[in-house]
Formats: C-alpha cells, sequence, structure tokens
C-alpha cells in the first residue's frame, strides 16, 4: 500500500471546545447541549460517570471519586476552554469547589462549572433575589438544594418536589406536570423567578411559555449551565434558546 502525505488543521472547536461530565442515568442533558450548541465550530465532548438507578445521598456522594476518572476519558488532544459537571443536586452535595477540583485532577480547563454555580450567576445577572424551586428530588436531596441558595444569598420563598427516587422516571415526568408545579410555586407571595432544578428533567421546551404566562423569569439546570458555558467562553448558543436570561450574554 502507498503511503501519502498528508496537511493538519486546526481542532473541530474553532470558536470553543466544550466538555461534559454527565451522570450514566441522565437521558436529557446531552440532548439539550446539543440543541443549545448547533454551531458546528462549538465542538461538544462527553464522558459519562456511574450513577445509582435511586438518587440517594450514598449515590451521589460516590459519584466524588468517579469525576477524575470521567474527566479523564475526554478526547487528551482537546484543548478544553470549559468543563461543566452535569449534576445539581451531585454538586450541592459534594460542594462546587470540591467538583472543580476532582475535574482539574482528570482534564486541563480554565472553566468548570456546574448547574448551581452557573444558576447563582444567572440570578445575579437577572438581579433577582427571592426564588421559587421546583425539583424531582427525595427530601433529603431536595432541602440541600434550597439550603444552598439560601446560603448564597438567595433565599427561596416557595418549593415543590415530585419527591421521586428513581432517576429513569425522572426523564418521564411529563412537561405539563412541571408546568403545574411551577405555576403553583409561582403563585406563592415573593417569588421573582424559578429555577426548575435537575438536569435530567425535560425542561426546555416549558421555560418560554411559563415566562410568558407567569411574568418572571424561569431559568432550568440545563439552560443555566449552558448559559454559563457560553459566557464564558464566547460560545454561540441557538438562536431560539429559551429564557430571557439568554438576553444577557
Amino acid at each position: 500500500m502507498k503511503t501519502v502525505g498528508f496537511d493538519l488543521v486546526g481542532p473541530i472547536g474553532a470558536k470553543a471546545t466544550l466538555g461534559l461530565i454527565v451522570l450514566q442515568a441522565d437521558e436529557t442533558l446531552e440532548q439539550d447541549f446539543r440543541r443549545l450548541f448547533p454551531d458546528r465550530d462549538v465542538a461538544l465532548y462527553v464522558s459519562r460517570i456511574p450513577s445509582g438507578e435511586e438518587l440517594s445521598t450514598d449515590s451521589i456522594a460516590a459519584m466524588e471519586a468517579e469525576l477524575p476518572r470521567g474527566a479523564r476519558l475526554l478526547p487528551r488532544a482537546a484543548r478544553f476552554d470549559a468543563l461543566g459537571y452535569g449534576c445539581t443536586s451531585g454538586t450541592t452535595l459534594i460542594g462546587a469547589e470540591a467538583v472543580a477540583r476532582m475535574v482539574r485532577r482528570g482534564v486541563e480547563t480554565p472553566v468548570v462549572t456546574d448547574p448551581l454555580t452557573a444558576a447563582l450567576a444567572a440570578l445575579a445577572a437577572l438581579g433577582v433575589k427571592h426564588i421559587g424551586l421546583v425539583t424531582p428530588y427525595v427530601e433529603n436531596i431536595a432541602a440541600p438544594v434550597r439550603d444552598a441558595f439560601e446560603a448564597a444569598g438567595f433565599p427561596v420563598a416557595a418549593a415543590v418536589t415530585f419527591g421521586e427516587e428513581a432517576e429513569a422516571r425522572v426523564a418521564r415526568i411529563a412537561p405539563e406536570s412541571i408546568r403545574a408545579a411551577a405555576r403553583e410555586v409561582a403563585g406563592s407571595e415573593g417569588v421573582e423567578a424559578l429555577f426548575l432544578s435537575c438536569t435530567n428533567l425535560r425542561t426546555l421546551d416549558v421555560i418560554d411559555d411559563l415566562e410568558s404566562e407567569l411574568g418572571i423569569p424561569v431559568l432550568s439546570s440545563n439552560q443555566v449551565l449552558a448559559w454559563h458555558m457560553a459566557r464564558s467562553t464566547g460560545a454561540t448558543l441557538a438562536k431560539d434558546a429559551p429564557g430571557r436570561l439568554l438576553q444577557t450574554l
């Protein structure tokens, strides 16, 4: 066989190279990110880490040890502009600083973010303080998420949860159920914005309708994570990316 010469070109991510560490059980985050970052010059690489079939404090704690391993499975030749850890409750229990530290054991990147860190930045960008919270979690997972917002200076005026323990069922929660929960929370006194928590909830298609109906910003884990990574890197989001948050870019 004849050997021929070849030329080399630059990386796929001519505008930005993004990485995601996604839970094994998550069916939603990767799909949402491919909708939110359609630009061919924005490279998106995904690694997964084991996660339990049931969401519990034990299964979340076990993820911490897997984070460096998951990061190491991303392409070694890629130069990542930002990397996101795709678990809101996991960040809450492990801690954002610990998440960033574990991720950087596996990959070099100037920016490590997560849905909680991104949500706090988004609320600050929108200039709102008192929020309403919708989660799918059982109480001992939902309460620390609420407490994390309050500890960061964003009081939770109202919160509801679906109380679901099985990860496989979270991705099947109907959009209309999410809308109904959001309406209930938004009706409480003092709610200035809503946060729909969990990367496995299918929220992208309800955000715009809820904002129009309720007249307040509606944020979700996947939306804020994408927004924060776009803001940190200059990566362009889809023109139809939902929510008034995107107007702050």
